[in-house]
């Protein structure tokens, strides 16, 4: 699998990274163990992770699978901290619980260091310098290698990468920002993605197939067995099933039929040669849907095709997420 760099960094990852969002909840150690053999065997390396999947069983696992199953030195762990289950209190940025969440998550996943760790989103109530300067004592300290964060906004990302670069050597640069993009997500090319590319940061889009309704399982209805008949992921489908994303989803299945492929790699592929993008990470259920994922190695969408998705997927940019003077 090809390889790129995260951000401004030295650090390269596979282009695809494989998510673990539903690792020790539904999806149990053989399911999993399956999972991140056909990954790295595909030449996969980033896999990421948080401390809050599965309440803290998606590391463990990780970690039980990195002991017998697939070399440490051969993938890029990537965890989060700053989520709490905390119903008064959803992030918690302090430097404080970050610093013993990433030493619990270290533990879990029986490894000295992590190579990306990210903070999972912004919390207002922490000054945001103190939230960074936990980013910075876990690189100087060695437990994280690379740093960087998720589901910011564009000011807030504008500010911390700012932050950071404004004392090279004494800060870590952010490497990356881990953010929902697919063809039914296009908000972060609003502001996120303008920040990320002129500030050097590597996009991590999650839920590149759109929770999955982008491969097309819930055209006619919904199965079964997938996350969309789930009792507790049903909500995270339930916004992408609406008319407009009915559109965009039968442009991606025209779209595969006349390329002899299928709707998942259509919509993979598109993210994943996104500018600015590094890594899409797959949440795939199965070991046969990841296989399924992968292939996308060999594919690059026409032009044409690109320009077909876009359009039938663009976001209203208006004042001032675009040049004023052409309005």
């Amino acid at each position: 699998m090809e390889q790129r760099h995260l951000g401004r960094t030295g650090l390269r990852v596979s282009r695809i990274g494989l998510g673990t969002l539903t690792w020790g909840r539904d999806t149990d150690e053989r399911d999993a163990a399956d999972l991140l053999k056909v990954f790295w065997e595909a030449g996969g390396t980033l896999v990421d992770t948080a401390d809050v999947y599965g309440d803290g069983e998606a590391e463990y696992l990780l970690g039980q699978l990195m002991e017998g199953l697939v070399p440490r030195r051969d993938l890029v762990i990537a965890t989060k901290a700053g989520s709490v289950p905390d119903p008064d209190r959803r992030f918690d940025g302090s430097r404080g619980h970050l610093l013993a969440a990433l030493d619990a998550s270290l533990g879990r996943l029986g490894t000295d260091y992590v190579d990306l760790w990210q903070v999972h989103a912004f919390d207002p109530e922490t000054p945001l310098d103190e939230t960074l300067q936990a980013l910075d004592i876990a690189v100087s300290s060695g437990r994280a290698r690379y740093a960087g964060v998720s589901n910011f906004c564009g000011w807030q990302l504008a500010k911390a990468a700012t932050w950071q670069l404004a004392a090279p050597g004494a800060r870590t640069r952010l490497a990356s920002t881990q953010m929902e993009y697919s063809l039914l997500q296009r908000g972060v090319e609003r502001e996120v993605l303008p920040a990320a590319l002129d500030l050097g940061v590597g996009l991590l889009p999650s839920s590149p197939l759109g929770r999955g309704v982008l491969t097309g399982k819930y055209r006619h209805a919904t199965p079964a067995d997938s996350r969309g008949a789930s009792e507790h992921l049903a909500p995270f489908v339930a916004p992408y099933l609406d008319d407009a994303a009915s559109r965009i989803v039968d442009a991606v299945a025209t779209a595969a039929d006349g390329l002899a492929s299928t709707p998942l790699q259509v919509a993979l592929a598109w993210v994943r040669d996104r500018p600015g993008v590094v890594a899409p990470i797959v949440g795939s259920r199965t070991a046969q849907q990841l296989t399924a994922a992968l292939s996308v190695e060999t594919l690059s969408l026409p032009d044409e095709i690109c320009e077909a998705l876009d359009d039938v997927s663009a976001p209203v940019h208006r004042y001032p997420d675009q040049d004023w003077s052409t309005l």
